[in-house]
C-alpha cells in the first residue's frame, strides 16, 4: 500500500494555513477539515482535505495514498466535515478500483496544481488504463 509522506513545507506551512482558514469558515478551493475517530486511540483526529462534489455526490480522495486519515476512516466508517462552525456528519463507503476512474479524473482536473505530483505522471487527460493503474494507490470514499 502506497503512502507518500507530505513534505515539511506542506506539514509546517501549507496544511496549517489551509486548516486555519477553513476553521474560520473560508472555503479554500473546496477544502474542509475532516474529523474522524482514531482507530487505535479513539481520539478525534483532524486534517484538511479537498471535498469533491461530482454529479450531486460527495467524495474524498487520498492523493498521498493510504494515509492515517484513510486508515481511520476505514475503521470508523463515519466522520465529520467542517467549514467554520458548520459541521456535516457523514458515513463513508470506499469505492472499488474500477469505480474510481471518473472520480480520480474529476479530482485531478480540479486539484492537479496541488496534488498532481502524487499521481505518477497521470493527469485528468490520461487514458482510462492509466487511471486504473494508479487507482489502487489512491483510496476514494463516497460520502452520504
Amino acid at each position: 500500500m502506497r503512502y507518500q509522506k507530505p513534505g515539511s513545507f506542506t506539514q509546517r506551512v501549507f496544511n496549517p494555513i489551509v486548516a486555519f482558514l477553513v476553521r474560520r469558515g473560508v472555503n479554500v478551493a473546496g477544502s474542509r477539515v475532516l474529523v474522524v475517530r482514531g482507530r487505535k486511540s479513539g481520539q478525534l483526529r483532524s486534517t484538511p482535505v479537498n471535498l469533491l462534489v461530482m454529479d450531486g455526490e460527495r467524495y474524498l480522495v487520498a492523493p498521498r495514498g493510504h494515509t492515517e486519515w484513510v486508515r481511520n476512516l476505514r475503521v470508523a466508517g463515519e466522520g465529520e466535515l467542517r467549514l467554520g462552525k458548520k459541521a456535516e456528519p457523514f458515513t463513508a463507503t470506499e469505492l472499488p478500483d474500477p469505480a474510481k476512474v471518473d472520480v480520480l479524473r474529476a479530482y485531478l482536473k480540479r486539484w492537479a496544481w496541488e496534488v498532481g505530483v502524487f499521481f505518477d505522471k497521470v493527469d485528468a487527460d490520461s487514458p482510462t488504463a492509466e487511471l486504473l493503474r494508479v487507482a489502487p494507490d489512491h483510496p476514494v470514499f463516497r460520502l452520504s
